[in-house]
């Protein structure tokens, strides 16, 4: 590059391919849930990278990891394993069902793992007649073909040629839909514990349970997508603990790094022997860097005392929510788990939810949406009192805005 090249927001249209449209402003330092653009603006990070930054930007506890491993081993081939990726996959085992771990670099990808695990045991369990994938209208799981074909958002998969077959999408949270539509050709149901994408929706205590018993009736495995919903986010290190239903396989990326590329998809030792070698691999999965970054996360998260403060943070959260809307009157109903909020417009704004994510950008706050009609909140989850209060504030300042606009 040459020295006197610009580096800005125009450079993205020169040298990007442009299937993303970022902000104007570009960020080039974060501290905690503090980040600061090239002018020096500060904003209030309650986006955390869409789930991802946990701990907020440059936690100490990842930057010593990051720096310690950095001066050991960078990358090995899968032709060897190393020290972290044993390790994180202990760390995983031993605070979760699983007694098996495949990591990845990308929800996507361990997703795709997930899905083609399925396949294999169903394959080699009973016959090649039961390959049915269950999903539902307005999951995600990610953007590889296969994934983005399960993920139940047409607008994402349309377009690029004949998709994967023996895909079905249902409505979420409907147990007679799930009862017709289940049956021994079922090999699978993927399902979001809690839907990120689709608009920041809970599933119900009785539909995970029915949908349980009727993979086990009908030799089924289910498979949780816990992508967005994992590593703390909920206040459980994942959202199957809270309602106490288990999964045959999880997948586990985002936040698990806290930044760092990685993923990893759970399973059992029973299951887990339909991998066998030369099934299935990743260039980059088990990365040293990336485990060792993902170990400190892990240590940090797992602490009770981060995992209750979850809670304290979603209800303070909610609580000030609920104070700008009493006020401002935009939003049907604050929904979701722990610091994995929605905000849901009502019908006086439907379809405005990026109105309020741009005004939010002027007042100095990172925000999302999850959809049309809902706006996101996926802070770290240690984020202070003050800078949610802080946040909340300039939110407010926001919601006056589109409402004055």
């Amino acid at each position: 590059m040459s020295e006197q090249t610009t580096v800005n927001r125009a450079l993205f249209d020169e040298v990007m391919v442009p299937n993303y449209n970022p902000a104007a402003i570009v960020p080039v330092r974060g501290e905690g849930s503090r980040v600061w653009d090239q002018s020096g603006r500060d904003f209030i990070d309650f986006a955390g990278g869409i789930a991802v930054s946990c701990l907020g930007h440059c936690h100490p506890a990842m930057v010593n990891a990051l720096t310690e491993q950095g001066q050991k081993l960078w990358h090995l081939s899968n032709v060897f394993t190393n020290e972290p990726a044993l390790k994180l996959a202990k760390t995983l085992v031993d605070n979760t069902f699983a007694e098996r771990v495949y990591f990845a670099n990308s929800g996507a990808e361990a997703n795709e793992a997930a899905l083609k695990l399925a396949r294999r045991v169903a394959l080699e369990r009973f016959d090649e007649s039961k390959d049915q994938i269950i999903a539902f209208k307005q999951g995600f799981h990610g953007r590889t073909f296969f994934t983005v074909t399960v993920g139940g958002q047409a607008a994402y998969s349309d377009g690029f040629g004949p998709k994967p077959g023996a895909i079905d999408h249902l409505p979420f949270n409907d147990i007679v839909a799930l009862r017709d539509a289940i049956s021994d050709r079922t090999c699978a149901v993927m399902i979001e514990p809690m839907q990120g994408e689709g608009g920041i929706i809970p599933a119900s205590d009785e539909f995970l349970q029915t949908v349980r018993a009727l993979c086990d009736q009908h030799n089924a495995l289910l498979i949780f997508d816990e992508v967005q919903t994992g590593a703390g986010r909920t206040g459980h290190l994942y959202a199957y603990q809270k309602y106490g239903v288990v999964p045959d396989i999880l997948t586990s990326a985002k936040g698990l790094g806290g930044g760092f590329p990685i993923a990893a998809m759970l399973t059992t030792a029973d299951l887990a022997t339909h991998l066998k070698v030369g099934t299935h691999g990743s260039t980059y999965g088990g990365n040293p860097l990336a485990c060792a970054v993902a170990q400190s996360v892990l240590d940090v998260i797992t602490t009770p005392e981060v995992l209750a403060g979850v809670e304290a943070k979603s209800a303070r959260f909610r609580a000030g929510l609920e104070k700008i809307n009493a006020q401002y009157h935009v939003f049907s109903e604050v929904r979701g788990m722990g610091l994995l909020l929605g905000a849901a417009l009502n019908e006086q704004f439907q379809g405005r939810a990026r109105d309020f994510l741009v005004a939010s950008a002027e007042q100095g706050l990172m925000c999302l949406v999850a959809g049309t009609n809902v706006v996101r909140f996926t802070p770290s989850l240690v984020i202070s009192d003050e800078d949610i209060d802080a946040g909340l504030a300039r939110f407010e300042q926001a919601v006056a805005q589109v409402v004055g606009g």
